[in-house]
C-alpha cells in the first residue's frame, strides 16, 4: 500500500473546523455567547500550545449534540458547510488529493477533530477513509462522550494502526500544519508541512521536510 495522509484544520482548510463550529453556534444564537466563546477560545489556545485535553474539549463540543436530534444536526451542519467551510476549502488541497488519487495511492483524512464535524468536510474533498475522534452514539443518539481513543498527537498513530489492521504500508506521505502532528509526520516516508506553525516550521528545517504554502 502507498498511503497519503491529510490533516484537515489549517491544512486542507484555511481555518480550524472545530473552533469555527463553536463560533458558528454563537453567531447563530444557539448557545450562550459569552460562556461558549470563552471555553471555545481557551481550548483552541491549548491546542495551539500542544497542551489540549482532547477528552475535555470534545465533551465540551459534544454537549450541543446531545440536545438535538440527528435530522436537525444534519441540517445545521449543512448550513455550517455553506456559510463557513466551503469558502475556506483550499484549492491546493483538492489538487494534492487528486494527485495522489491519480497515482493510485490510498487516501486517508486524519484529524483530532470529531467525526461529526469533519466527516462531511472530508467527503466534500473526495476523501472517504476518515480517522477522527469519534463521538459516542447509543441507540442513535449522541451521549456527549468520546468513543475510544482520541485521534490526537500520538493517538493519531495508534488510530492509524487500528485502521490499517495489519496491512503493510510501503511508502507514505503526510500533510499537516501543526506541531501536534509531528508524530504523524515522523512516521511518514515523505513529510510535508503545509503553512506550518512556528514550531513545526523550525522542526521542518531541522529535519529537512518539505514546506508548502497552500494559503488562499
Amino acid at each position: 500500500m502507498k498511503l497519503a495522509l491529510f490533516d484537515l484544520d489549517h491544512t486542507l482548510l484555511n481555518t480550524d473546523s472545530d473552533h469555527s463550529w463553536g463560533e458558528f453556534l454563537v453567531n447563530e444564537g444557539l448557545v450562550d455567547p459569552v460562556h461558549h466563546r470563552q471555553m471555545n477560545d481557551q481550548f483552541y489556545e491549548d491546542y495551539k500550545a500542544g497542551q489540549l485535553d482532547p477528552i475535555a474539549y470534545n465533551e465540551f463540543v459534544f454537549q450541543f449534540l446531545t440536545r438535538h436530534d440527528n435530522a436537525y444536526l444534519t441540517e445545521l451542519h449543512q448550513l455550517f458547510m455553506q456559510k463557513v467551510i466551503r469558502p475556506q476549502m483550499r484549492p491546493q488541497g483538492f489538487a494534492a488529493i487528486e494527485h495522489h488519487k491519480a497515482l493510485g495511492h490510498e487516501i486517508v483524512g486524519i484529524t483530532a477533530t470529531s467525526d461529526f464535524i469533519t466527516a462531511p468536510i472530508f467527503r466534500e474533498f473526495g476523501i472517504t477513509n476518515i480517522i477522527a475522534t469519534n463521538a459516542e452514539v447509543v441507540e442513535g443518539a449522541y451521549t456527549g462522550k468520546v468513543a475510544g481513543l482520541p485521534c490526537y498527537q500520538q493517538g493519531k498513530l495508534l488510530r492509524l494502526d487500528q485502521w490499517l489492521d495489519g496491512r503493510q504500508v510501503n511508502e507514505s506521505w503526510a500533510y499537516s500544519d501543526s506541531i501536534n502532528d509531528r508524530f504523524l509526520l515522523e512516521y511518514a516516508t515523505h513529510a510535508i508541512a503545509v503553512n506550518p506553525d512556528d514550531r513545526l516550521e523550525k522542526l521542518s528545517q531541522e529535519k529537512g521536510w518539505e514546506v508548502q504554502d497552500w494559503s488562499i
